[in-house]
């Protein structure tokens, strides 16, 4: 395992990495690269841990090669929006941005050019995909590839339900049976054919990699699902962030070890009625079991080394961390 560990952490209005060359004994933040709009998601590449990308709302896509340490946005990206993007697990230069109205954009040389994968508006359900707002679209919330097979990919649609593709990005097929309204979505390497879905509704679980959904919400006091992740090696274990409503009322945090059937209040981080003290972001450590990071609203990172049960702050204080906006890589 790396002694070096590194946490991209997007902001409402700039982006950093976060590094520990000791193995998270000790944190240093790196200088931010300030952005136009607030960050959506981040996606570091496993082959390359210094090359991450990351997607902002309504600008664009930026582009790290350094480690974080310095971020160029990709020009030739052909839309204003992006609202999640995915480095591809094998190839350091393939990636995946979702955009809006909902659309997959790829590149695979780093972001120098672009090919819309154009399969996706012919899914017939596609007419029926919208959004709450009369001056918005749809849009892809998350991109996630199932571990171990880089051409299943899934797409979770704001608003609009789930799809799926076999191929790459050139065919895709909607997953019906959860709400439709999905704001995030996590695999498992120990269990690739779990996929878990936070949805406004609730979060969902399948175990046969999207043919049936079981919504995963009995002990949670709130319903508003807003982001959830499963750990690497262990895909009953999961984290969720849930609130009354979408302007993020009374959040709280929950820990599950069985696959969502049961709900444990996370004690002493993110609950409250301080808005800033939600837990709005949380990454695995992909190579140390049990290790798991968080971010707050308010700019606070946490760590904790067993699963999620107890926490520890790092000596580190940002501004502010978007929602859904970390990623963690080691080397």
């Amino acid at each position: 395992m790396s002694a070096d560990k590194r946490i991209y952490v997007g902001m409402h209005d700039g982006v950093c990495a976060v590094v520990s060359k000791d193995g998270g004994q000790s944190w240093e933040q790196g200088p931010v690269t300030p952005l136009a709009h607030a960050a959506a998601r981040l996606a570091a590449s496993p082959v390359a841990p210094v090359r991450a990308y990351l997607a902002s709302y309504e600008s664009g896509v930026y582009r790290t090669d350094d480690g974080g340490m310095s971020w160029h946005r990709l020009d030739s990206y052909p839309s204003d929006y992006a609202h999640s993007v995915l480095a591809h697990p094998e190839q350091p230069d393939t990636v995946y941005v979702g955009s809006e109205p909902a659309a997959v954009y790829r590149s695979a040389d780093g972001g120098a050019t672009w090919e819309e994968l154009d399969g996706l508006r012919a899914v017939p359900e596609s007419s029926e995909w919208g959004f709450h707002s009369p001056t918005r679209d749809s849009h892809i919330r998350d991109l996630r590839a199932a571990p171990g097979d880089a051409d299943c990919l899934y797409a979770g649609i704001e608003v609009g339900g789930m799809v799926r593709s076999a191929d790459g990005g050139r065919s895709w097929r909607q997953l019906p049976g959860l709400h439709d309204d999905i704001h995030c979505v996590s695999l498992s390497t120990n269990r690739p054919n779990r996929v878990y879905v936070a949805t406004a509704r609730a979060p969902y679980r399948s175990d046969d990699g999207g043919g049936q959904w079981e919504a995963i919400n009995a002990g949670l006091e709130r319903r508003y699902t807003l982001h959830i992740a499963a750990a690497p090696d262990d895909a009953d274990l999961a984290l969720v962030t849930v609130s009354e409503n979408a302007r993020r009322g009374n959040p709280q945090f929950y820990r599950s070890g069985d696959a969502g059937r049961s709900w444990q209040l996370v004690q002493g981080l993110g609950a409250g009625e301080d808005a800033a003290d939600m837990v709005v972001a949380f990454e695995w450590d992909p190579e140390e079991p049990g290790r798991v990071y968080a971010g707050t609203d308010g700019g606070g990172l946490f760590s904790s080394g067993d699963g999620g049960v107890t926490w520890q702050p790092l000596p580190v204080r940002l501004p502010t961390v978007a929602v859904g906006a970390l990623a963690v890589v080691n080397g």
